[in-house]
């Protein structure tokens, strides 16, 4: 048997949106059994915008964070979106942030730090209601983010 052509079944990705918004301060819970771990609450009024969505993003949701100790800051933000259109889509974005030590310590003083510098990338997992934002339901996301001092920016594709 012939080796297959990887090339051709290679996941591509489309463009979904761009989203950023203001972050309060972090909470601290401080050390724990598995690291070091923290609430960062995401306010009111974040936008949202993109070629196959756009609306704002919700209050009253947070990131809690996990820093291991070997330096890998794990995210779970559970959030929401509210689209221009009026439907409400529940979001659950897990992954990973890290970088060079000395990246990471400019990012925790609230540096500005560019992107590229460190590894920031999630996958959201959507729960949208009957209609026309059902397909985000049958379809696995990626994320890229960059973090600020007080804000988020992220980037969402969806993997075709």
């Amino acid at each position: 048997m012939s080796e297959p052509d990887f090339e051709k079944y290679k996941p591509g990705l489309e463009f979904v949106y761009e989203a950023g918004g203001a972050l309060e301060p972090p909470r601290e819970i401080g050390p724990v059994v598995d690291g070091t771990r923290r609430i960062i609450p995401i306010c009111d009024g974040g936008y949202v915008k993109g070629p196959k969505i756009s609306g704002k993003l919700m209050g009253n949701s947070a990131d809690w964070q996990l820093t291991r100790p070997d330096g890998v800051t794990v995210a779970d933000a559970i959030y929401a979106i509210e689209t221009d259109d009026g439907a409400i889509i529940q979001i659950r974005n897990k992954g990973l942030r890290h970088g060079p030590p000395e990246v990471m310590d400019r990012l925790r003083r609230g540096d500005e730090v560019d992107p590229s510098e460190y590894y920031f990338r999630t996958i959201p997992e959507f729960i949208a209601p009957a209609g026309p934002y059902e397909w985000m339901n049958r379809s696995i996301f990626i994320c890229s983010g960059a973090r600020f001092a007080s804000s988020i920016k992220l980037w969402v594709w969806r993997v075709t």
